[in-house]
């Protein structure tokens, strides 16, 4: 048996998939919120990978305060241990981030969102994609896939030749 090529156990997201997924995201946190109204006081980007989802949701929910947290976790492709590289506003984040909803594109181990929930203890994290090892991290997420597929976001990919299975 031979090895599977990363793309044969991939879950390929064009734009419009992410677009649609984020919206009904944003839909499924709608009302939700701690104010009177069941709003949220502002979002904050786990970059790169929320940015996308974050401002759809900011747009859907008519949400203005919109910050980010960068986090690195991979290098390339293999993961790493989780650091703080840019933290939002203390301002934005208030009360431990209470009011506060926390958008990543994928939960995939958790370690991540491990990290920002330990830092944010009261804020809402939710992520489009949630795969088993990291949903206990997210309290809301739109797909789940297996622990083993590889998610290609369209930011990471590019157009090009591919040769066709049987040769050319």
């Amino acid at each position: 048996m031979t090895e599977q090529l990363p793309h044969e156990k991939g879950f390929h997201i064009s734009w419009d998939q992410i677009h649609r997924d984020s919206r009904a995201l944003a839909w499924r946190l709608d009302k939700k919120g701690p104010g009177e109204d069941g709003s949220w006081r502002a979002i904050v980007a786990i970059t790169r990978g929320g940015m996308a989802p974050a401002m759809i949701i900011a747009r859907e929910l008519d949400v203005r305060t919109v910050d980010t947290i960068s986090v690195k976790s991979y290098d390339w492709q293999m993961q790493s241990r989780a650091q703080v590289l840019k933290h939002p506003s203390p301002e934005v984040m208030g009360n431990e981030g209470e009011g506060v909803l926390i958008i990543d594109d994928l939960v995939d181990t958790g370690k991540t969102l491990e990290l920002v929930r330990q830092m944010y203890p009261k804020a809402h994290f939710a992520t489009v994609y949630a795969k088993p090892h990291g949903r206990p991290m997210v309290e809301t997420f739109i797909t789940e896939v297996s622990q083993d597929t590889w998610i290609f976001f369209p930011w990471d990919m590019a157009l090009q030749y591919v040769r066709p299975y049987r040769g050319d």
